[in-house]
Parts: C-alpha cells; structure tokens; sequence
C-alpha cells in the first residue's frame, strides 16, 4: 500500500488538530453552561436554616432505595412533573430523626399532595421515625387538599390530619390486575413460545390466557389480602377506629356519600379519617400558631426535609479508618452487564461487592434488594459475589424492600441472614423462558423466509421462523435444569433439603409472615436492624454505616448534584392531559418495559410480574 503524499499528510493533520480544537471547545462551552446552572440552582452560601420552623416533608413523586440517573439537561429544560421525580426514603427517615433533636424545629409537617407512590412496606420503615419524633414531644400534622391511598396510611400518623373542604379520602383496597395477550397474539399471528418450570410461575400467563388462573388468583388473594389486613390495622390502630372501620368506609362509600349530600370531605370527617377542614389560607393560619413563626410571605416556617437533611448529614470523604457495615442497593429488574442505578446490572453490582470486600474498614454487607427478578444469568454473578464476601470472613445481611422475589430472592439465598419488613412480597421461586416468533403474520402480508445453513440449529433463533422443534426441547432442558438449579441453591442458602424447598417454590409468591414461618426468611425489621444485626455478627460495638455507590467523575458529581437540586426545588406542575395520556399508555409502557427488560444471553428469566404492585 502506498504511503498518503505529503499534501495530505499535510492537510489531514490540519483537519485532526481543528478537530481536536472543536472537540476542546464543545467540552469547556458544555461545562461552563453546568456551571452557570450550578450557580443559579446550588451556587452561593446556603441560606441559614431557620431559628424556629417545622420539618416540612413535602415528598413529591415516587419514594425509592435509589435514585435512577437522571439527565441534568433535561431536568432544566423538561417541564417540572411528581411523575418523574424520585425521593430517596433514606433522606426522609434521617431527616426525621435530625429533627427530632433539634431544638429549632419544634413540629413536623407532612403535605403529600405530590406524592405519587410510597407503599405499605416503606411507609413502615418511615413510621419508625415518626415514632421517635412523637416522643421527643413534638407534634405531627398532614395536610392536604385530597388524600389518595397511599398519602393517607402515611398522613394516618400523624397528630392531626386536614383535608380540604372540596377533598376528601379515596381508599379502595389492593388489587393485582394486569392485561393477557393471548387473544391479541392469535389475531395478529404472533406466537410466544413459553417454557417454565414451576406450575404457578405466572409472569407467562399474560401470553398463554386471557385471565388470571384460578390458582394464581388463589396465591394472589392470599398475600393481597394480607397486605391489605396490615393496611387497615394500622389505619384503625392509628385512627382509633373501630376494627373493620376502612372496609365498612369503602363497602359503604356511596351510601355514606349520599347522606352526606354527596360531600366527600365531610364524609371522611364523619368517618374519623380526618380531623379537621381547612382551605389552603385556613390552613396556613392554624400552621403558622402551631408553628409560632412565618416568612415574609406569611407562610408558616419550614425548612424543606430534602434542604434540611442535606445540612445536617455529616460530610464524609469515604476517608474514615473507623469499622463500617456498608450498605449496597440493589433496585429494579436485574439485567447483564452494566446498567445504571435505579435498575441491577450483573456486572456493575458483582464489581459493586467485591470492590466493597476489598476496601479498607468494612466489616459486614447489608445488601438492600428490592427487585422481582430477571436475568437468570445476571443473578448468578452477583450471587457469586456474595459467595466471595462471606468467603472473605464478611457477614452479609439482605435487608428485602417492598419486593425480594424471584431473581431478588435468588440473590439474596446465600446471605447470612434475611431481613423482611413485615409486608415484603417474596419467594416466587421458579424460572421461566418465552421467544415470540412472527413467522404466521408475515405470512398474512407476504413476506416468506428461505435459506441454508451448515447446521440443523442454524438460524433457528430467528424470529421470522417457526420454532425449531430442537431449540423448543432444548429450551425446555435449559428451564428445567435452571429451576433445579434454583431449588439447590436456597437449599444450601436457607440449610434445608430439596424436599422442603420444593413445596415453597413452583413459583409460589409468599408475604414476609408466611415467609418467616417457612424458613425463608430469619427476621422481619426494616434496613436499620438489618445494619444491627449485620454489626452485631461482626462484633462491631462502634461502626459507622456507609451507603455505597458507584463511584462518579468530578463531572459527573456535579451533573449528579445540578440534577438532584433542580429536582428539590419542589415546583412541580401536574399537567391533566399529560396525566391522562400517561394513564391510557401506562400498560404499553409497562409491556414495553418488559421487553426491554428481557436480555438474558439463555433466555432463562426468573421475573415475578404480579409483584409490581407492592413496590
């Protein structure tokens, strides 16, 4: 090959180095525009917190263990929703506690108009430090111009509940409903493929039937109706209502409605869910005695818990030579390879263990999982990582969120212990394989497949083919030798014998009480005890906790800390035809999701899909 003349050896160098230049000037305009908006949303000395206020805890949008990636660029520029906004519980629950002993915050405040989802199983780990606050002598009020189901079992706690004259309280009780696909297939000549091993493994359901099995509805009612007793007990607990008070509430709605002329708010007045009735100004008036002070707007005083927190959490460089229990999250639907926080990669959560195995002063793992599974591969190495922390003389503890199941529970069976909180959804202990192929509709247009191949399996993964008959028993070998798998491994996990297991799995969904008295969970507590007991194993009378994470850039620190301020400005604007549109196309989003979700190299998945609703 002959060698470029000089000429445009010349110029080519030319255009490399102007290249480089733009390239150089792209970043350092790209970085001056973070950090004029850092300026703007975080730059300056923070403004001093207040002498006398309340901890306002204004959640808006979805309480989670952590926080997904969010583009800082698009949280300038995308118009301020709840939808999208995440809040971690951890800020939430320290929050509380700072302001339990501080003198200068005299009462707590809980508006949860924004918030969007909380669940039973973290509202539980909050109450805990509400708690604490009420016996510092402080005193809690939630206000709110309607409360939704999920606000009102946390507003239930508070001192004093206030809904608006035009609100009112909307429970309806849990349910699991989801869409079934087989009609829909048959009609568009799409057929799905399903193998699975296990007979109540449901995630394949929605492609093989129209409806809900009659012995998925019976597994589904038992742990539904569960979380639903423990929803009403603490409601009446709380309330002090009579026992079955919520159920007669909602059985009887319309008929309560009616007598009260069809007013909503005093309806739950009358009730005794709420206490009293207040427009926003009322409202404000009765905070700002309470409270003693009010801003220049005339605002009662609050310091914002996300600001509050921030302030008073102690600044740690990850220098510390003290003991620590390190604390991983491991939340969403588990996936190979690297994924980024929010949802479980294979590989970045196993270098997530095993770099937190090597570091200096850990002494105990509590893994957080909150997950309902996926990739069995993607579980298998992290489980692995797992196998090395407890080999290398660490005790791991699982610490299970709202949902350990499936896959979440596959990664948690080796831990040297197990904690639930009291309405954890776990088990669903079986595997299941699904490949769609398109071969019957592209018939119908016209379109037909041909070819060679070397071998018998040559493109038999081909989706516009019918089915290998030799792939579907190999699919079927590969199901039944995973789930196998599966059994042998929470037996060694939980020290008990496939016999034991198997009555436990087939994927059987389980709460955390019949899940404790089973054997597979050890101890129902939230991540606090979880981290006490982790200390307690290892001997540590003194430690300080530290919550790991991936480990970020200086640039990326700064898009992280832009992106979480604009996100705690809390001016969030509800859009009602964004939010009837994202109602009609939530489950297409949520099939869509699914489908993204599904990337196991085998196609081996271990997925509880009913279990979404308890997140």
């Amino acid at each position: 090959m002959s060698k470029p003349s000089f000429v445009r050896r010349f110029f080519s160098g030319i255009w490399r180095g102007l290249t480089r230049v733009r390239l150089a000037m792209s970043n350092i305009l790209f970085l001056a525009i973070i950090a004029f908006a850092y300026f703007v949303y975080v730059g300056g000395a923070p403004e001093p917190l207040p002498e006398k206020a309340a901890l306002l805890l204004n959640i808006s949008g979805t309480v989670v263990d952590q926080k997904s990636d969010v583009n800082p660029l698009q949280a300038l520029l995308a118009s301020p929703s709840p939808e999208g906004h995440e809040v971690l519980l951890r800020d939430i629950i320290e929050a509380i506690d700072y302001a339990a002993k501080d003198p200068a915050i005299n009462s707590l405040v809980m508006e949860l108009d924004s918030l969007e989802r909380l669940g039973i199983s973290k509202t539980q780990e909050i109450v805990e430090a509400l708690q604490n606050f009420r016996e510092s002598g402080k005193p809690i009020i939630a206000i709110s111009d309607y409360y939704t189901q999920d606000q009102y079992l946390l507003a239930s706690h508070a001192d004093t509940v206030i809904a608006h004259p035009l609100g009112g309280v909307a429970l309806e009780g849990y349910g699991s409903y989801q869409n079934y696909f087989r009609e829909a297939l048959k009609k568009i000549s799409v057929n799905v493929h399903v193998f699975r091993a296990g007979d109540h493994k449901s995630a394949v359901e929605p492609f093989m039937r129209d409806d809900m099995s009659p012995a998925q509805k019976e597994l589904t009612s038992r742990w539904l109706n569960e979380l639903w007793a423990q929803y009403t007990a603490i409601v009446e607990t709380q309330r002090a209502l009579d026992s079955g008070a919520v159920d007669s509430y909602i059985d009887g709605f319309a008929q309560r409605l009616q007598a009260q002329g069809g007013d909503a708010a005093q309806t739950a007045l009358r009730s005794g869910l709420v206490d009293r009735l207040l427009t926003r100004s009322e409202g404000n008036d009765f905070l700002v005695e309470l409270v003693g002070a009010n801003d220049k707007d005339g605002r009662y005083e609050a310091v914002v818990f996300e600001r509050y927190v921030a302030r008073k959490r102690p600044l740690s460089l990850g220098t510390s030579d003290s003991d620590r229990v390190a604390v991983i999250t491991a939340q969403g639907t588990i996936m190979p390879g690297q994924q980024p926080p929010g949802s479980i990669g294979g590989d970045s959560l196993a270098h997530l263990i095993r770099g937190t195995v090597e570091a200096d002063g850990v002494k105990a793992i509590v893994l957080r999982v909150n997950s309902g599974g996926g990739s069995m591969f993607a579980s298998e190495i992290i489980r692995e990582q797992i196998l090395y922390a407890k080999n290398m003389g660490l005790p791991v503890i699982v610490s299970m969120g709202a949902v350990a199941a499936s896959g979440g529970y596959y990664i948690a069976a080796d831990a040297d212990e197990i904690w639930a909180t009291p309405s954890t959804i776990t088990g669903s202990i079986g595997v299941f394989a699904a490949f769609p192929t398109f071969e019957e509709l592209l018939d119908r247009v016209g379109i037909y497949t041909d070819g060679v191949g070397t071998t018998d399996l040559a493109g038999s993964m081909r989706a516009d083919r019918p089915l290998n008959p030799q792939l579907e028993d190999a699919l079927n070998s590969g199901v039944h030798f995973a789930y196998k798998s599966f059994l042998g491994i929470v037996a060694q996990g939980r020290d008990m014998s496939i016999a034991e297991v198997d009555p436990l799995a087939e994927g059987r969904v389980w709460c955390a009480a019949d899940a404790l008295k089973a054997g597979l969970v050890d101890n129902l507590g939230s991540l606090d005890d979880a981290i006490a007991a982790a200390a307690s194993i290892a001997d540590l009378d003194t430690y300080e906790v530290q919550y790991v994470e991936r480990p970020l850039s200086p640039r990326d620190m700064v898009l992280k800390q832009l992106a979480n301020s604009v996100g705690s400005l809390n001016v969030f604007t509800r859009s009602a035809a964004s939010s009837a549109l994202s109602g009609l196309l939530g489950p297409m989003q949520e099939a869509a999701k699914e489908l993204a979700s599904m990337q196991d190299p085998g196609h081996l998945y271990m997925r509880c899909v009913a279990c979404s609703m308890a997140h």
